[in-house]
């Protein structure tokens, strides 16, 4: 066959359907919109997102931070639940810029996949909107992928940035802890992001039907589903708690010296983040129950207590630190914007030898 009688090929024959993603695009724009906020300049389709900074900050400080959802996408995927993996990509980056003291200004996504399909696409992006909004920051742009060949049918991939700001006053380095502070720990809304490759072994393992009811607790479980029994699936997918609206409401009545986003690694390993060289955090199990998800999976896959405390959250999802007289306080306001706060431990003098979180 010479070059004049083959047929013309076109990107979508290669595997790339730019209509599809202009249609992505128009659907998401709604949902962006309900996200703007005072600082966004312009909507989504430009080459760059345009923001300007609050002018009611007077040393305005830029901190980022950008993460995933990790293999919790695998049983997105497997069960066919798409809504809730946008809010935990928003709030792997939002909670960790608030540790700092920041206000999320805006976010951008990433999303790749092999074959766009529009609807499930859409979905996720929807829920990255409604992620924003709980943490009080614009949807200002993104990034849509599709590349034939580099995943699996009906699987994709996610990623996402957070900037914020924060009076250069106002930081919170965690410097000024002393021992007698007390820790504050926020319930999660479950195992939010952290740990899926274990839980997916230990579904395995179990050979059970994530369909059927589970009753798990469910008294801070989302933003809007309280009460009740649902399945295992809802449990292990239940989307990751948004703590920046109380934390910065708490911000304005109370001195917080440092935070603690617990994500990978557990309070164990996220704890010392914030802490001065010598001292320690002392936490006390005993001060709260450990959710029913995190003991039924302990049981299940016959995990070490040890391996517990450095791969899951354990019911706690951020950590708070204020001085020994401010915590009462701080746990009414914490209170009143709908947050379980619990007074988990305590910061001890270290050792030079000695763990810089340890749980008893």
């Amino acid at each position: 066959m010479t070059s004049l009688e083959r047929q013309p090929l076109s990107y979508r024959d290669a595997g790339v359907d730019i209509d599809a993603g202009d249609a992505l695009v128009e659907r998401i724009k709604p949902f962006a919109r309900k996200t703007a906020r005072e600082g966004v300049l312009g909507g989504l389709g430009g080459f760059g997102a345009l923001f300007e900074i609050p002018k009611r900050f007077r040393e305005p400080v830029l901190v980022s931070g950008t993460d995933g959802v990790g293999t919790k996408l695998k049983l997105a995927f497997e069960l066919d639940r798409h809504e809730g993996v946008g809010i935990d990509l928003v709030a792997m980056s939002v909670n960790d810029v608030l540790v700092q003291g920041a206000e999320p200004l805006f976010f951008l996504d990433y999303f790749a996949c092999g074959k766009l399909d529009v609807d499930r696409a859409a979905t996720v992006v929807e829920g990255v909107a409604t992620g924003c909004a709980r943490a009080g920051c614009a949807l200002l742009g993104g990034e849509t992928a599709e590349m034939p060949g580099m995943y699996p049918d009906g699987e994709y991939d996610l990623a996402g940035f957070a900037v914020g700001a924060v009076e250069k006053s106002r930081i919170i380095t965690g410097a000024d802890i002393v021992p007698g502070d007390a820790l504050i720990g926020l319930r999660s809304s479950g195992a939010h992001s952290n740990g899926y490759s274990l839980i997916r072994k230990i579904l395995t393992r179990a050979r059970v039907d994530l369909n059927s009811p589970f009753d798990f607790d469910t008294s801070n479980a989302s933003d809007e589903k309280s009460g009740g029994k649902r399945s295992l699936a809802d449990a292990v997918m239940t989307p990751t708690r948004i703590y920046v609206k109380p934390v910065l409401a708490l911000l304005e009545k109370v001195r917080i010296k440092g935070m603690a986003h617990i994500t990978g690694g557990g309070l164990v390993e996220n704890l010392p983040r914030t802490l001065p060289d010598k001292v320690k955090a002392v936490v006390e199990k005993s001060a709260w129950e450990r959710p029913a998800l995190f003991r039924w999976l302990q049981e299940e896959g016959g995990v070490a207590e040890a391996e517990m405390w450095r791969v899951f959250n354990c019911g706690v999802g951020m950590v708070l630190i204020v001085s020994h007289e401010d915590a009462s306080d701080a746990r009414r306001i914490l209170a009143a914007q709908g947050e379980t706060a619990i007074e988990i431990g305590e910061v001890a003098v270290r050792d030079r030898d000695e763990s810089r979180a340890i749980v008893i």
